[in-house]
């Protein structure tokens, strides 16, 4: 039974990125102090960390890969990328960061003539076929769990464009601890992303929200659009907008 509630906690982890006791009390039905045995154990193997008062994998636990993610969340994501379409206009120049809602919203661009750049594989097989559609990849290491290319070479070709859309997902975000990212490479990619001097567009679902991971990418101010779901909570949405951000809830 322990270490079937352990691998429940990785599991919600996995899933969520971060959790605090509470979280994890209403996910096993264990009481908060056999969460917290559990917790110091799995720190104790290297399996989670503490985080702003809360815990998180230990990123050498495998990611989920795109495949997994795919499923989450996935009429928001589909709302998002419909949305997100209707900013693009032809002959503009996008940077799509990797992500499953911004392959959803490449999905919606096979009837506008663009050019678009971007660091994932899949989104680049899916453009390939589209005549409307100019691709460049930005090549680099691959990360096998996205299927993405990350490192020098891929920052490198970012550092030479300029852009009229950069629109970049994430795993968490945060008024308090801005855009973050499981790895310090990933981290650094989505920053040199920022640094295009693109208009920069968020596509972020609201589950996402209010989670952070170890790396820092960007301070929420650094983002000109934010476009989420409904329920995002009215407070947040209220201190979004009143740091001069665009918000579309979809």
């Amino acid at each position: 039974m322990t270490q079937d509630r352990q691998q429940r906690i990785i599991e919600y982890l996995k899933n969520h990125n971060i959790a605090t006791v509470d979280d994890l009390v209403k996910v096993t039905g264990a009481s908060a102090a056999t969460i917290r045995r559990d917790l110091i154990k799995l720190n104790k193997d290297g399996t989670v960390y503490r985080v702003h008062g809360s815990v998180t994998l230990n990123t050498s636990i495998r990611q989920l890969t795109t495949s997994e993610k795919l499923g989450l969340h996935h009429e928001a994501k589909l709302r998002i990328a419909a949305e997100a379409v209707k900013l693009v206009n032809s002959g503009n120049s996008l940077i799509l960061d990797a992500g499953t809602t911004t392959i959803e919203l490449a999905r919606n661009l096979s009837s506008i003539p663009v050019k678009v750049i971007t660091s994932d594989l899949n989104i680049g097989l899916l453009l390939s076929g589209n005549q409307n559609v100019s691709v460049v990849i930005t090549g680099g290491e691959l990360d096998s769990s996205s299927q993405s290319c990350i490192g020098e070479i891929a920052r490198n070709l970012l550092r030479k464009i300029h852009p009229d859309y950069a629109f970049i997902s994430c795993n968490a975000w945060d008024l308090k601890y801005g855009i973050t990212a499981p790895t310090s490479e990933k981290a650094n990619f989505k920053r040199e992303l920022i640094n295009t001097g693109a208009c920069i567009v968020l596509l972020a679902d609201s589950s996402k929200y209010g989670k952070s991971q170890l790396f820092t990418a960007s301070d929420i101010r650094d983002i000109d659009v934010i476009i989420t779901d409904k329920n995002l909570p009215e407070d947040v949405a209220e201190q979004i907008r009143t740091l001069g951000i665009k918000l579309i809830l979809v």
